[in-house]
């Protein structure tokens, strides 16, 4: 069972005192992909390879925080230094999965996207196992609370709202790293409420 007050109240208190540093990460990563965006065609296909590795710096940024440590800069461009063609797999697989279920109505794709949804978070604490094997930990790790998941995400429709008043400000510099870090605590209350342990593989 998933504790959206809980959840959001640790996220609050994780990302206190981080808001300046995550704002500038968040700025980082928008920066690169949207100067890429202008290169004719290589940018193109620069966005398509990197972006999953920033993704995935942003995942051990938020990781980080929930467990202690500092948010740092160069956390973002750790996709880049360790397992970076593991992790592009693991996104390029999620997103044609979650295409391909969605093919069937849209339902079925956004089931199954939660379904993948703790992937990511599963791939960072376990660098060696692969992409696919962290895809079937998430459908594993997610039975059972993929409408919970869905209900969390719906309960920033209001935070979300506000920051389209405030044209995208408050949006990246608050709501981004409070989702970010909320998020990160659902995937430690499903791991911590998984039946069995995950092998070692």
């Amino acid at each position: 069972m998933i504790n959206r007050a809980e959840l959001k109240t640790s996220a609050k208190s994780q990302i206190r005192g981080n808001i300046g540093i995550l704002f500038v990460c968040t700025l980082i990563i928008l920066a690169i992909v949207t100067v890429l965006c202008f290169i004719p065609f290589i940018g193109i296909i620069a966005v398509y390879v990197i972006t999953p590795a920033l993704g995935m710096g942003y995942v051990y940024l938020f990781l980080d925080i929930h467990n202690g440590m500092p948010a740092q800069i160069p956390t973002i461009f750790r996709g880049f230094q360790q397992n970076f063609g593991k992790i592009w797999l693991l996104f390029f697989l999620i997103g044609l999965y979650t295409f391909l279920w969605s093919l069937l109505f849209v339902i079925p794709g956004i089931v199954k996207a939660y379904a993948y949804s703790m992937a990511p978070y599963i791939l960072a604490e376990n660098p060696e196992i692969s992409a696919s094997e962290a895809i079937r930990r998430s459908k594993e790790m997610t039975a059972g609370h993929k409408g919970e998941l869905f209900v969390l995400d719906l309960s920033f429709i209001g935070w979300v709202l506000l920051g389209m008043l405030t044209l995208g400000i408050l949006y990246y510099i608050y709501i981004i790293p409070y989702m970010n870090a909320t998020f990160v605590d659902a995937y430690y209350a499903l791991k911590d409420n998984t039946a069995s342990p995950f092998p070692t593989v």
